[in-house]
This record gives structure tokens, sequence and C-alpha cells, in this order.
């Protein structure tokens, strides 16, 4: 039985490039280098038929660790809540009030993005924040 060394998340999304520079900008992933043969991805993306160009873009966590990140045009809004999420892990370790300000801030980092905080659920412990991306597809400050 083999196992899977590697996976990738997709995100259906209108605007693939603009929402995958957001979460390079949250995750610190980069956009990888273009295709062979081209100085840029806006020079591979003209090479497209019109129909393809913009529909989709990627970036990747620089050490190699974290999953590919894809993201993908449709033509569909999102119209319901994930059934699945990121969680930006930035409180690991951390309890209490202590937490509570790991996550406040990294949720003020986040905000000026262009993501919003929906809610924070804390019981005194544990704690963590909902937001939306910039296409209103919800993570977790965690």
């Amino acid at each position: 039985m083999s196992s899977i060394k590697q996976f990738q998340v997709t995100f259906d999304c209108a605007e693939p490039e603009r929402v995958a520079r957001f979460w390079c900008e949250v995750l610190g992933y980069v956009v990888p280098p273009p295709p062979a043969g081209f100085a840029t991805w806006d020079d591979f993306d003209r090479s497209r038929p019109p129909e393809d160009q913009g529909s989709w873009f990627a970036c990747s966590d620089p050490s190699g660790v974290g999953p590919r990140l894809f993201f993908q045009r449709v033509p569909e809004g999102k119209v319901v809540k994930n059934r699945v999420h990121l969680c930006v892990r930035v409180g690991t370790g951390l309890v209490g009030e202590e937490r509570l300000a790991a996550l406040e801030a990294e949720c003020a980092r986040l905000v000026p993005l262009g993501a919003v905080r929906v809610r924070l659920l804390y019981d005194g412990n544990d704690s963590c924040i909902v937001m939306q991306d910039i296409e209103g597809n919800e993570f977790c400050v965690d």
C-alpha cells in the first residue's frame, strides 16, 4: 500500500491570480517561476487562447513543506459556507490571553490585505478567529 506524499489545495474563485497573491501574503508563500520559455507569468498567460487566459494561478511554500495552493476560475459565485477551510496556525502552544493576543495581531495584519473578520471564538483558554478571504472563503486564524 502506497501513501500520498504530496497534495495541493484547490480554490474555486472568480479571480485566480488576485486570490493567489492574497494567500501568498497570508502564508508567506511564493509564486513559482513561469514555465520554461517565458520571462513572466503575464507572457505565459498571453500565449494561451483568450478563453483560457487568467483561468488559473498557483503558489507554493518556499520551504517545500506546505501544500501547493491552486486557484481556478469558475463561472459561479460562492453561495454557501465552505465545507473545508484553511486554519492559519499562529497560536500553537499558546493559551489564554497570550494566545488571544497572537491571534488578534495576525488578524490585524490580514485585514489590510483584504481579509474580513467574521467572529471571535473564545472560551477563556482556547480561541480562534473566523475570517474570510478576499472572495469570501472562510478560514480561521488559530
